[in-house]
């Protein structure tokens, strides 16, 4: 229970963070580093991760963040299992 609890606070939150960000870049405001955003993913948020930076369309040209979120998920997934 403890840990759909924390996949579903970290998803949640990294899906805000994300709106959150992508919403900044539209105003030309004072961003979220990408440190923190690749951060959350690998924290175990890479669902919410990727499901904002489509819904967003925020991010999604950067192979970086593409590469680092899917590789999340599959580690989480394992790990899960």
């Amino acid at each position: 229970m403890q840990t759909i609890n924390y996949y579903l606070i970290i998803n949640i939150s990294t899906f805000i963070i994300y709106g959150i960000d992508k919403y900044l870049a539209i105003k030309n405001l004072y961003r979220i580093s990408e440190k923190i955003l690749l951060l959350l993913s690998i924290l175990g948020g890479s669902i919410g991760a990727l499901i904002s930076m489509y819904l967003f369309h925020h991010k999604t040209k950067k192979a970086r963040f593409i590469i680092v979120n899917l590789t999340s998920l599959i580690i989480h997934i394992l790990l899960i299992i």
